[in-house]
């Protein structure tokens, strides 16, 4: 073995390194959180160091330098890890310059002072018997999959155009402009043309010769 080299070097850069166990990420508590819940959880795990689990930091002074600048995206990540049991607060804050502490529940709680009486409550594993369930994904899944409202859901019927136009006016032929009408004197210079005379004979027998 090369002189300088440490039997335990595993192969990874050097310095602390936070130990989320496996139960943690495949469990229904993580999964269920949203994304900013996940990150806070890896700030606040940053901070355990083999005796501090219990006086872990979340508020905004400690992490705004991490890159956190919204309060209101702060608190509801918090609520969402107190809820799927993966954080516990041992002491409440207070104003002006008291933030709270917290515990991950993947570690057992170590022993301090200033915890408020509630710590006695804490369990480690809680986080297994979160009701938390797995969130769907809001994609395509989540859409109903019946058939598109396209022409299938029109009425099949004729359309409403000039089929269903009322005539307002007679179907017969038209009289025509009065200068069309054939004048009574066209046929040999008479009165009457020959359909005339006889539509006149046909109404009045006594016109006909004997």
């Amino acid at each position: 073995m090369a002189r300088g080299k440490s039997k335990y070097n595993t192969g990874r850069d050097p310095g602390g390194f936070i130990a989320l166990p496996w139960s943690v990420l495949d469990s229904a508590a993580y999964q269920g959180l949203s994304h900013p819940a996940k990150a806070l959880l890896l700030e606040i795990a940053r901070q355990y160091v083999r005796d501090n689990n219990g006086r872990l930091l979340c508020s905004m002074n400690y992490l705004r330098p991490r890159g956190w600048n919204s309060k209101d995206v702060l608190t509801r990540a918090k609520r969402e890890l107190l809820e799927a049991g993966l954080i516990f607060e041992t002491c409440k804050g207070a104003r002006p310059n008291k933030a709270s502490w917290y515990a991950v529940t993947w570690y057992v709680l170590d022993k301090h002072s200033g915890y408020d009486p509630e710590a006695a409550d804490f369990r480690r594993g809680a986080y297994r018997d979160s009701k938390k369930s797995l969130r769907p994904s809001p994609g395509p899944e989540g859409r109903p999959i019946g058939p598109s409202p396209g022409p299938e859901g029109h009425a099949t019927g004729p359309s409403p155009g000039p089929i269903k136009a009322v005539l307002t006016t007679s179907s017969g032929p038209s009289p025509g402009h009065h200068l069309d009408i054939p004048s009574p004197t066209n046929l040999n210079g008479k009165g009457l043309t020959r359909e005339k005379t006889r539509e006149k004979t046909a109404s009045a027998p006594w016109m006909t010769r004997q």
